[in-house]
């Protein structure tokens, strides 16, 4: 087959879609990858196809965008910068459609390859990387405004609270989606992050239900295959120091604010401090060399990218922003975690890794030396977390996430996608 996967985002946002690209491409698929011209040393490294999605400056643009990680303004941040691709998808995905047995997989934010869809009718899965894309008014993800309320409220609630918010969003997304729409003789469509942004023929969550237990308000079309856990091993493994400076002494704790992050000054330098009060070794993970205060403390290395899947294991904890990729590896290697979420699905990735066990949360707002110090301390000797954390690892045991999601979009392309979900 001609296999199209849109992949937008972050690195933690690309890198699944490589490694199920990969896999495709091992099973005798031409497999090309659209995305950001920022990740096409990434998609060449891996000799897939790449397609053009936007200039690496108009990325760095948007991820150095302040609003981008506000709460309230970071979603309308994300649409805005994203909205002027949509033509671009459509024509990306058009243009693909006329290849033979030609089949897409999307991102969330692929909606001009969904527009492609009900235009051309090619087959097209839409594929999810986190929980909190799925709406529920029985168990809403925990971002605002449904993280103000009690747990408990009524259900009836929920429901008019997620009908303000679609509202919201349609007013937000609909006009230049629609225009788009009316361009190509297509209706005018709504309950766009309710319903649109999920293929009628096929909605992929990567992630385990045992991270978040399907509820009966979600699209039926939806099937679950656990998380992929791609990280570029093969391509980028552990640098040799790397392996060296942990093997020195006791293991460190790694830190990270997510590679989409391009402002965390602040970050680094109370993680470095944090190091320093508590006397531990640490691993400063970012891309940006600039973030990185000048003068760090005996034990405190920066490192420009490790793949966690080789270094977590090796790591005492973990102090990451929440991002689904990062809580996945950490999930995968037993790690203890102290999460610090930002906006968009970070506070409800964090609120799951609460409430399996396997870490402690601490907002951004309150993110302190003294505060960090004491909550690693905490984080370290909490002998439940000890428990927890290998208990979930060993629920990786014998999974194979990217296959089922390969299997998932072959049978798509045969037209026979299983009727049952096939929940990890």
């Amino acid at each position: 087959m001609n296999i199209l996967l849109f992949a937008l985002g972050s690195h933690g946002d690309v890198h699944p879609f490589v490694g199920i690209g990969l896999r495709l491409k091992q099973r005798g698929h031409h497999v090309a990858v659209a995305a950001n011209d920022y990740f096409k040393p990434l998609v060449d490294h891996a000799q897939l196809e790449f397609i053009s999605i936007g200039t690496a400056e108009e990325y760095r643009t948007l991820a150095t965008n302040p609003e981008l990680w506000n709460p309230l303004k970071g979603p309308q941040a994300v649409f805005q910068g994203t909205a002027r691709y949509l033509r671009p998808m459509y024509d990306i995905a058009a243009e693909f459609a006329r290849r033979p047995d030609a089949v897409i997989a999307a991102s969330t934010l692929a909606l001009g390859a969904r527009i492609a869809q009900d235009k051309l009718g090619v087959p097209l899965a839409s594929v999810h990387l986190s929980p909190a894309i799925f709406q529920s008014a029985d168990a809403p993800p925990q971002f605002l405004p449904f993280s103000a309320v009690p747990r408990w409220t009524p259900r009836p609630i929920k429901s008019l609270m997620w009908r303000g918010l679609n509202k919201f969003m349609d007013s937000m997304i609909g006009p230049p989606l629609n225009a788009l729409r009316a361009e190509l003789g297509l209706p005018p469509v709504k309950g766009i992050i309710r319903d649109y942004w999920h293929s009628p023929q096929l909605a992929i969550g990567l992630f385990p239900d045992w991270f978040a237990p399907p509820q009966r308000d979600w699209p039926k079309q939806v099937r679950l295959t656990g998380f992929p856990l791609y990280d570029e091993p093969d391509l980028s493994p552990m640098a040799q120091e790397l392996i060296d400076f942990i093997e020195a002494g006791e293991p460190p704790i790694a830190f990270t604010p997510g590679s989409a992050m391009w402002r965390a000054d602040d970050f680094f330098r109370t993680s470095a401090d944090a190091c320093a009060q508590l006397g531990r070794r640490g691993l400063l993970l970012t891309r940006h060399r600039d973030h990185i205060p000048p003068n760090l403390p005996p034990g405190v290395i920066h490192v420009h990218y490790a793949p966690f899947s080789q270094l977590l294991p090796r790591c005492a904890a973990f102090v990451h922003h929440g991002g689904i990729g990062s809580s996945a590896q950490a999930l995968a290697s037993g790690v203890r975690q102290l999460v610090v979420p930002f906006a968009h699905d970070q506070p409800d990735n964090a609120d799951r890794l609460q409430r399996l066990g396997v870490a402690k949360v601490i907002p951004a707002g309150k993110y302190s030396t003294p505060r960090v110090a004491m909550l690693l301390r905490n984080l370290l000797g909490d002998p439940l977390i000890g428990d927890a954390a290998p208990q979930i690892r060993r629920k990786f045991d014998g999974l194979d996430a990217i296959g089922r999601t390969c299997d998932l979009i072959e049978s798509l392309a045969a037209g026979r996608v299983p009727a049952v979900s096939a929940h990890a």
